[in-house]
C-alpha cells in the first residue's frame, strides 16, 4: 500500500511522495487507534482519501510554492530563449492596431506553422472536435498538437510585443 501511494503522490507530480505517504499512513493509524473499532470502508481506499487530503494540504504548503516559483523562473528562460529565435519585429509597426500586426506577424510564419495555429484556434463552438480532426489530419497526438501551437503562440507573442513596442 505504501509503494501505492508513493505512486499516487509522485504522479500528482509532489517533490517528496515518500513523505507524503508515510504523513497519510500516520494519519490513518492515528484515526483508527482513535476509533478502536475500525473503518466503513475497505482500508485501501480509506488510505486513498487520506491521501487525497495530504495532497491537498501539499498543494497549500510552503513548498508547493517554491516548485511554482522555480516553474515560473523556468517559463521566464523558456520565453528568453523563444525571443532570440524569434521572428524580426516588422517595420514601422508602432502606429498599427494590434490585429494589423498579428496578422503582419503571421504572414512572417512558415506556411505549415501558420495553417496549424489558424487551424488550432478555428473553432467556433467546437474545439474540441476541431483539434481532434487537426490532429488526425497532421497526423499528431492531442498532446503533441497543443504544445506546438503553444510554441507558435509563444512566437507570435514575442513578435507582437516587439513590433508594438511592449
Amino acid at each position: 500500500m505504501r509503494r501505492r501511494l508513493v505512486g499516487y503522490f509522485d504522479r500528482k507530480r509532489c517533490l517528496t511522495p515518500d513523505d507524503l505517504a508515510d504523513e497519510s499512513f500516520n494519519r490513518v493509524a492515528r484515526r483508527l487507534e482513535e476509533q478502536k473499532s475500525g473503518i466503513d470502508i475497505p482500508p485501501a481506499k480509506y488510505c486513498y482519501v487520506v491521501a487525497r487530503y495530504v495532497f491537498l494540504e501539499y498543494l497549500r504548503g510552503a513548498e508547493h510554492r517554491q516548485r511554482r516559483v522555480e516553474r515560473e523562473r523556468y517559463d521566464r528562460v523558456g520565453e528568453e530563449a523563444a525571443e532570440s529565435t524569434m521572428l524580426p519585429a516588422v517595420d514601422g509597426d508602432l502606429g498599427k492596431a494590434p490585429l494589423d500586426v498579428l496578422d503582419d506577424c503571421l504572414q512572417r510564419l512558415g506556411d505549415a506553422d501558420r495553417e496549424l495555429i489558424l487551424g488550432y484556434y478555428d473553432a467556433q463552438g467546437a474545439a474540441i472536435a476541431n483539434r481532434r480532426a487537426l490532429a488526425l489530419r497532421l497526423k499528431l497526438t492531442a498532446n503533441a498538437l497543443a504544445i506546438r501551437a503553444c510554441r507558435i503562440r509563444a512566437v507570435l507573442e514575442a513578435c507582437m510585443n516587439r513590433s508594438l513596442g511592449a
